[in-house]
């Protein structure tokens, strides 16, 4: 199946005694209807001392069609080869089938399978999830499915800020000014709300800040039973929330870490860093002067000896590659945070840690809703709860429009899945580092570029292929969907190009893990299923003369965006 390797093959044995290597000729896809590959003669024409138009003019009559290629033609620099559509069609179509679900994933043979951590999410306790932690943790579920199914052993780790001056800020305020409260319901907004209100009432009065660096302080000693129990429970009463929306957003953690169990660590390692004279004190605080680097100060103790969070992910660090014998590393944090982890990785680097290089980040930029940018800490900010009920209430509205009869439970499953395909799926589309303005209108809209548009399209292949099986079962035939008897395809062109952007899975799945770039499977998704949707208004499935071959397009465009769906962490509806 693989044709770029046949039609490099062609060119090699065509150039071989100019001294080019195979590995150097580089196969490329015309983005318009020159050919369905090209070679371009850039390369040659300082060997041959001719212009590269020249050359293609000569290749195009030394390499003949062969019964895979069915013309070569040379326009301006470029060599163009036609294969034959029919023969390309049955390759593409038939592996598909055969393999299904695994169709994309490498033989074990092929890739060296690795051990991945992804870190993502990162809720901290003590305050609100909102908008903004949709995107990370979307992101970083679709980049560790992307790297399961290309074989890797991969291990999603949660690490959430459960201790530290937030922490401190929310008991204090809690004690001082909510003693007696406690929710029977939205814990959520309950915590969420109470943080707002301390961040309010220190800026009124910032002489309150000494009563919370107290607390911040016994917290770090662990000697007052009363506040550790509070922190316990309200911890766990917090941790308790996340788990219901990350079971909403399709996502799931096979390690938690938490700042508590590597602080104790992190301050041997800060204290050895200072000991080796790669830290040092200034101001009374422990730091790594990193200006002759351009990255300016890394502070990892307060002067009163407190530990911060850098200092807590070097230890972490350490932890992840030590403990659980990862291979790689992959950080999906806030784009605002560049700085600090190429800092991170730099101190890392300098303590001679060997693993620094297996670090990577990945920057989620920020997602602003039409109102403006949202903060936690201001209150500025859309609660996760109050977003899913704003989206569900609407994709509720616009599935009563098109399926008035169903009943209130359906209703209410297919609106909550097909919400969180609308969300997951506008977050993703996007590359990492840009911000987006989440629009519910763009995002549900069933005929756009959007997850409900994605899952529609599958479950209108699903359909197609329901029907066939219920009209078989009735007249007990024998499955359609079936391969093709040995007669030449013609393909018209609707179906070509769906054959092609099927055959273009496996690379578009190593593109989106070499890049850890989700959007490139998302993009992908949206191209198959415009172009599955042209070639269904465009051609005759059921009851035509290529009945066989379109049902197993069909069934080809099914498996695909099922695949494509899940690596985005999105259910795939088989009735929308």
């Amino acid at each position: 199946m693989d044709f770029e390797e046949t039609i490099k093959e062609a060119v090699f044995q065509a150039v071989k005694e100019t001294g080019l290597k195979k590995e150097d000729i580089a196969i490329e896809k015309p983005k318009q209807d020159f050919g369905d590959y090209a070679f371009p003669c850039f390369s040659l024409s300082k060997i041959l001392k001719k212009s590269p138009m020249e050359i293609a003019k000569e290749l195009e009559k030394k390499i003949k069609p062969t019964g895979e290629i069915e013309k070569v033609l040379a326009t301006g620099p470029y060599l163009n080869f036609f294969v034959d559509r029919g023969y390309f069609a049955e390759q593409i179509i038939s592996k598909i089938l055969k393999e299904k679900d695994n169709f994309g994933k490498p033989e074990t043979k092929e890739r060296k399978k690795e051990k991945v951590m992804v870190e993502f999410s990162q809720a901290n306790t003590h305050k609100a999830f909102h908008v903004g932690h949709i995107r990370g943790t979307s992101l970083g579920e679709s980049i560790s499915r992307i790297s399961e199914f290309l074989g890797n052993d991969v291990t999603r780790a949660n690490y959430q800020g459960d201790i530290g001056m937030h922490v401190a800020k929310w008991l204090w305020c809690y004690q001082t000014f909510h003693k007696k409260e406690w929710p029977k319901k939205d814990a959520e907004q309950w915590v969420a709300h109470i943080y707002v209100d301390a961040v309010k009432k220190l800026y009124e009065n910032p002489d309150y800040q000494k009563e919370v660096d107290k607390i911040n302080h016994a917290l770090g000693e662990k000697k007052d039973k009363k506040l550790m129990e509070l922190w316990k429970k309200t911890r766990q009463l917090c941790l308790d929330a996340f788990e219901t929306i990350y079971k909403d957003l399709e996502t799931r953690f096979d390690r938690y870490f938490f700042e508590k169990d590597v602080e104790k660590r992190a301050k041997e390692i800060s204290l050895g860093l200072l000991n080796k004279g790669i830290a040092k004190i200034d101001q009374e605080a422990t730091i790594i002067d990193l200006n002759p680097y351009g990255l300016g100060i890394f502070l990892l103790l307060r002067k009163d000896g407190t530990v911060l969070y850098s200092a807590k992910d070097i230890a972490l660090a350490e932890r992840k590659f030590n403990e659980f014998k990862i291979e790689k590393s992959i950080y999906v944090v806030g784009s605002e945070q560049r700085l600090y982890f190429s800092q991170l990785f730099k101190t890392l680097e300098l303590m001679g840690f060997e693993n620094a290089k297996n670090c990577l980040y990945v920057p989620v930029s920020l997602v602003r809703l039409p109102t403006g940018k949202m903060s936690s800490r201001t209150g500025d900010n859309i609660l996760y709860s109050d977003f899913k009920k704003e989206i569900t209430d609407y994709a509720k509205e616009e599935i009563k429009k098109r399926y008035p009869k169903l009943n209130a439970k359906e209703l209410d499953s297919r609106a909550l899945k097909i919400s969180i395909a609308a969300i997951k799926y506008d977050m993703l589309k996007q590359d990492t580092n840009k911000t987006i303005v989440f629009d519910k209108k763009e995002a549900l809209n069933f005929e756009g570029n959007s997850g409900p548009y994605i899952q529609y399209t599958y479950a209108r292949a699903a359909s197609i292929l329901r029907r066939v099986k219920a009209e078989q079962k009735k007249q007990k035939v024998k499955s359609k969907i079936q391969k093709s008897k040995k007669t030449k395809l013609i393909l018209v062109n609707q179906e070509f190009s769906l054959v092609k952007i099927l055959g273009e899975f496996p690379e578009i799945i190593e593109s989106s893990y070499i890049q850890l770039s989700p959007n490139i499977i998302a993009n992908y998704a949206y191209g198959l299923a415009q172009k599955f949707n042209e070639f269904y208004h465009s051609c005759q499935v059921l009851g035509s003369s290529e009945e066989k071959f379109r049902l197993e397009l069909v069934e080809s465009t099914r498996i695909i965006l099922k695949s494509c769906l899940f690596l985005l962490g999105i259910i795939a509806l088989e009735e929308m």
